[in-house]
């Protein structure tokens, strides 16, 4: 590992964390209801906003009726998504004529963004309208983050609340999410990246000339259209030579603000944040990993502030932070390692100043090892999705890393909101066992915890392994499973477990190397994204409105601590036992089987 890599990591901590503190106290002025510093000229749009929805925003919901309001808004959201697809070639702003988009693909393509998951099996820029992409994708984004915001207070309200039958309304949490600090830091976000060279813009695809032509092999094609076959069945190929290029417009900045903010990943083109126009410099590349991360530290202060103890978001950001620099120093010692195979054969894998070193296959020069492996780590520990690099090209171990953090349920940072009140659920499972070995009645912020909470959390922490692991073993026993496979074996293993852990996590990354845009795979994750989102909120509004029913007891000489080392290290301990041991088998038969070939013949 190279002290470039170490001082980069260390270099974005205490920037994030500089950044953050701030935030912190604006989101908890944001879910307590107060006036917003700076913004208070936007509470007659608020008002306003209320008024034309019919909301009443001094009434508040049980914790059913938040979560109905919940699932209803997402629900006609996922409609509304899926029509703007099966229709987008009769609609405006499809400068390029695109046609409309297929029922599966577009079902999955609806539920992934709703869920925050922005899984894409389709190519951006080859597929969706500008429309689409801007009324449908785009503000998916800005809704489905922030109802991972307004879960994040309800739950924190469950905790700061005495006896109370309600935790809040969602369509307050859901306004003021949007209006103070998605809408404003999206703004700013968009304006630096046209600053770097991200385009804006309504135009045309443009068409260059290369510099030199490129030949290629293509499928022959007969007058109706479809590939030539030979007598056994391949295609039969035939040279091609292009002397121009498409060149892909379109309003990218705003649409890769929110997609980071709002740690949802999906790329306005098919190569996401690896494309020189979503991600064109090594600056934009570092504030890009910031805006990822920023909401999701943010909601770990606005938590300590909302409970009245700022030392509970201290400690649940340490418990994020910790795990996450140990998963950084991985992957980042994995890439930057000599290949065994290649080094068994003299070839000079040393860092230079003519080379990388390491593996740089599958990862922008203009980045390099280091900067793309602290994506890789962000943007999967924050359950974002968006990639500078593509992670089905990292070592065995290097990719499963990535893979792990999406595995253990986004609660390292974890995306906006979910992030939060993944790991508060993480934390109760703490007290609970902490709770047990010492012979008391688990309590955590003054809540007891009683075997109700218990319950929703285990649905909680169970749904997700539940969804990777039997989604993985359907898809690798089913043919239409395995013809997506592109690298038989274990890697292929490793493809299939990566999109099933991506999809029910709602993390949206893909490991590259499956043909995932089948009717089988976009039924199959589609299913496995709705659940590994709401089968997930409903049981923690449970949770909330619970918690918020109880009295909130003072802390006495027996009380433990939750906001020590001794807590953040059992917190620790247990997102690691809880989300690895569940995985660990089927760990082994993908990276670990890969790993330890790279040392056999």
């Amino acid at each position: 590992m190279t002290m470039q890599s170490v001082a980069l990591l260390a270099l974005f901590l205490v920037v994030l964390l500089a950044l953050a503190w701030p935030l912190g106290r604006v989101l908890a002025r944001v879910g307590d209801g107060g006036k917003v510093p700076g913004l208070n000229w936007l509470a007659g749009v608020e008002r306003l906003l209320y008024k034309v929805a019919g909301v009443a925003p001094e009434s508040t919901m049980s914790w059913k009726g938040y979560a109905v309001a919940l699932l209803v808004f997402n629900a006609i959201g996922a409609l509304f998504v899926y029509a703007l697809q099966r229709l987008q070639g009769v609609l405006p702003l499809n400068p390029q004529a695109l046609g409309n988009i297929s029922p599966d693909s577009s079902f999955n393509t609806a539920v992934s963004f709703v869920s925050n998951t922005n899984w894409q099996g389709y190519g951006g820029e080859q597929t969706m309208s500008y429309l689409t992409q801007m009324l449908g994708l785009t503000g998916q984004n800005f809704f489905s983050a922030a109802t991972g915001m307004a879960v994040a207070f309800a739950l924190i309200r469950g905790f700061s609340a005495r006896s109370a039958h309600t935790i809040g309304n969602f369509w307050v949490d859901l306004t003021r999410s949007t209006l103070y600090v998605l809408l404003p830091l999206s703004l700013l976000f968009s304006v630096f990246l046209m600053g770097q060279g991200v385009i804006q813009n309504f135009s045309a695809y443009q068409e260059v000339q290369l510099v030199e032509p490129v030949t290629y092999s293509a499928p022959a094609t007969g007058a109706d259209g479809q590939p030539v076959k030979d007598a056994q069945g391949a295609p039969v190929m035939q040279s091609a030579v292009a002397s121009t290029q498409s060149i892909a417009m379109g309003p990218v900045a705003s649409q890769e603000a929110i997609k980071l903010l709002g740690t949802n990943g999906g790329g306005f083109f098919n190569a996401n944040s690896a494309h020189p126009f979503e991600n064109p410099t090594p600056l934009s590349n570092f504030v890009q990993m910031l805006a990822i991360f920023l909401i999701p530290a943010g909601l770990c202060f606005a938590f300590g502030h909302m409970v009245g103890d700022t030392r509970q978001g201290i400690a649940v950001l340490a418990a994020m932070g910790l795990i996450f620099v140990a998963a950084t120093l991985v992957v980042l010692g994995a890439e930057q390692s000599a290949h065994p195979q290649l080094a068994a054969l003299g070839v000079d894998q040393a860092a230079s100043a003519v080379q990388a070193g390491g593996n740089m296959e599958g990862k922008e020069t203009r980045f390099g090892i280091s900067a793309s492996s602290l994506f890789a780590a962000v943007t999967t520990a924050a359950s974002c999705g968006a990639v500078n690099a593509m992670h089905d090209s990292f070592t065995p171990l290097g990719g499963m890393v990535p893979m792990l953090l999406i595995q253990l349920g986004e609660v390292v940072f974890g995306g906006v909101g979910s992030g939060l009140y993944g790991m508060l659920v993480f934390a109760i499972l703490a007290v609970f066992i902490a709770g047990l070995m010492i012979g008391r009645t688990p309590e955590y912020l003054g809540k007891k915890i009683g075997s109700y909470e218990m319950k929703m959390t285990s649905i909680a922490v169970l749904v997700t392994p539940v969804l990777v692991l039997a989604g993985t073993a359907i898809a690798v026993m089913l043919d239409a499973g395995k013809a997506g496979i592109a690298n038989p074996g274990a890697h292929g293993f490793s493809e299939i477990l990566y999109a099933f852990s991506s999809a029910a996590n709602n993390n949206g990354s893909a490991f590259a190397g499956l043909s995932a845009n089948t009717p089988f795979y976009n039924t199959m994750l589609a299913i496995a994204m709705w659940f590994g989102r709401f089968a997930v909120i409903v049981p923690i509004l449970a949770i909330a409105g619970a918690l918020a029913a109880k009295p909130r007891l003072a802390a006495n000489p027996g009380t433990m601590p939750t906001h020590g080392p001794v807590f953040i290290g059992l917190l620790i301990g247990v997102v690691l036992l809880v989300g690895v041991l569940n995985y660990v088998p089927a760990l082994a038969l993908g990276p670990v089987v890969e790993h330890l070939q790279l040392y056999t013949e």
